[in-house]
């Protein structure tokens, strides 16, 4: 280890800067955002620094320097473009003992600025010790994805419960496991969602009670199948379950994100073949909740949409089961855009309508004047196997045979497939199409085509992902 990670306070504290040009500007915001007293010398300032001056915000202490400032301050970091006068700062902060930092001169260094991941007031700082920063950098982008932005108020209020949970609790080992209850369980998901009344009601529930199971739902939106399209609460909800109920529709690489040691139930559907009847799988949603666990219900595309998610959430409403939503990116509109295909366009559509195949087909329930209009895109959810019978009440109603169709299986995966025709070629082209599969009609299908940007680059990765053409 090159060097000691240290949190330093230096609230108050005299900072001496040697500089004023942006890179100067930019260690003095670290440095005034973590309550430094900043002190410039510099022959001229840049137009954000003379503007913090002028506010006395920091304070322009010299236009040239000399060791003797260096005598009353905590830190000292040399940030121009003379390397001899970088040198001179150093040499006279070590003489006096002082920790300096010169900028882009990691030898001349006693400290470091790490790369920073802030949700005060729990503060990440990584560092490869002055190697590699850009490398560092990267690692704090990932690291900023992958923690809540909400952590920050989540140590806040842990940090005003501190003493009451000392007073509950005599052994540290029984303080550990209430704050492992906490961070991993409701408190957090309250956090999370905003409800901050409720999660210091959960603190101060579970120090009474300490035996109280307290569970949860979660209803997470995988996407259409690319592990990419999984927003990044989607991953944090998965990489905290205690059980996970999946569709068919959730892909194997998004099933691979889910935390190592999650019970996982397979609750699928597939078309004609429900495994699991929808009652059931509300009664084990509630039941698992019931038993104290998070239980995060994985569904593949959004919830919302042709999911029943609203009647799996009306169970646990009833049950009184604390709740929550993470929205997921439909297969509407990820896998046509992976087929491209808008499903808008100013000379094409002006509308879109979100329909799901699994209809009635003798014109009771079905709106199917409207859905035959021309100028608008249909995009049908689980229509493959009725599609012949749609085309024809489509067609029926005064739709164009002609009408451009696409047929997306699988969409958003390693393997899709898009089929193009017309309307009157639909059924035929679904039969011929993986699953799942969405149907999408309209004139915004010519454009596959020109834009069809996936299957180029699916195949410049040594994959494949045909395109057929029945037109």
């Amino acid at each position: 280890m090159d060097y000691l990670p240290l949190f330093a306070d230096i609230r108050h504290k005299p900072v001496l800067v040697v500089g004023g040009g942006d890179v100067a500007a930019r260690k003095i915001e670290l440095l005034r955002r973590a309550g430094a007293r900043v002190q410039i010398v510099s022959r001229e300032l840049c137009e954000e620094l003379a503007a913090l001056a002028a506010s006395h915000s920091v304070e322009w202490l010299a236009t040239a320097y000399c060791p003797e400032q260096l005598d009353q301050v905590f830190l000292v970091i040399a940030a121009t473009d003379n390397a001899e006068l970088n040198g001179q700062v150093f040499q006279d902060a070590t003489a006096r003992h002082l920790l300096a930092n010169v900028v882009d001169d990691q030898p001349k260094c006693s400290f470091i600025f790490p790369s920073i991941v802030d949700r005060s007031p729990l503060v990440v700082a990584i560092s490869s010790s002055g190697t590699a920063p850009v490398l560092a950098r990267l690692l704090r982008e990932k690291l900023e994805a992958l923690l809540p932005a909400n952590l920050g108020q989540m140590a806040q209020i842990a940090g005003q419960w501190r003493d009451k949970v000392k007073a509950r609790f005599s052994m540290m080992s029984d303080r550990r496991r209430f704050w492992d209850k906490a961070f991993n369980g409701l408190f957090a998901s309250q956090v999370a969602s905003g409800n901050v009344d409720g999660a210091k009601r959960t603190l101060d529930s579970q120090l009474t009670d300490v035996e109280a199971p307290q569970g949860e739902i979660i209803l997470v939106g995988a996407g259409p199948g690319d592990s990419g399209l999984l927003t990044l609460r989607g991953l944090q909800v998965m990489q905290l379950a205690d059980v996970v109920l999946y569709d068919y529709l959730v892909s194997d690489e998004i099933l691979d994100l889910v935390r190592r040691d999650a019970d996982r139930i397979c609750v699928g559907k597939r078309a004609n073949a429900h495994s699991v009847p929808q009652e059931e799988i509300n009664r084990m949603l509630v039941e698992l909740a019931q038993q104290g666990k998070r239980v995060v219900r994985l569904k593949g595309g959004d919830p919302f949409i042709f999911g029943r998610g609203g009647e799996e959430l009306q169970a646990a409403a009833a049950a009184g089961i604390p709740f929550q939503v993470v929205p997921g990116v439909t297969a509407a509109a990820g896998a046509s855009a992976y087929a491209g295909i808008p499903l808008t366009h100013r000379d094409y559509a002006q509308s879109v309508l979100f329909v799901t195949g699994q209809c009635r087909t003798d014109g009771n329930g079905t709106d199917w004047p409207s859905l035959a209009r021309a100028r608008q895109t249909l995009a049908i959810y689980m229509g493959a196997m009725a599609a012949g019978d749609i085309a024809n009440k489509l067609m029926t109603h005064g739709r164009d045979p002609a009408t451009p169709v696409a047929v997306i299986g699988r969409g958003t995966r390693q393997d899709q497939q898009v089929l193009t025709g017309t309307l009157e070629q639909l059924g035929e082209l679904a039969k011929n199409a993986p699953t799942p599969a969405l149907l999408v009609i309209g004139e915004v299908v010519n454009l596959h085509q020109q834009l069809a940007w996936y299957q180029h680059s699916a195949q410049q990765d040594g994959r494949q992902s045909p395109v057929v053409n029945l037109a």
